[in-house]
């Protein structure tokens, strides 16, 4: 899929908490659980669930995600 900046900087400016419910929908329909979902964006980012927990408070971007990950 060819992406665009215009549509790559929408993307980041996309807050965390907007997706996350969706992310989390997604893979308890697949059978996992939040946890898993909380170990694999650990894993992607460096993230604790502490962090996570103030990215969804703060409502961090996706550009901030990728900045401090």
């Amino acid at each position: 899929m060819a992406t665009t900046a215009k549509h790559d900087q929408r993307v980041a400016q996309l807050t965390f908490a907007s997706v996350y419910p969706h992310y989390l929908a997604k893979v308890t329909k697949k059978g996992r659980t939040q946890e898993e979902l909380h170990k694999f964006l650990e894993w992607m980012t460096g993230f604790h669930d502490e962090t996570i927990s103030e990215l969804l408070d703060c409502q961090g971007t996706f550009q901030t995600i990728l900045d401090e990950a």
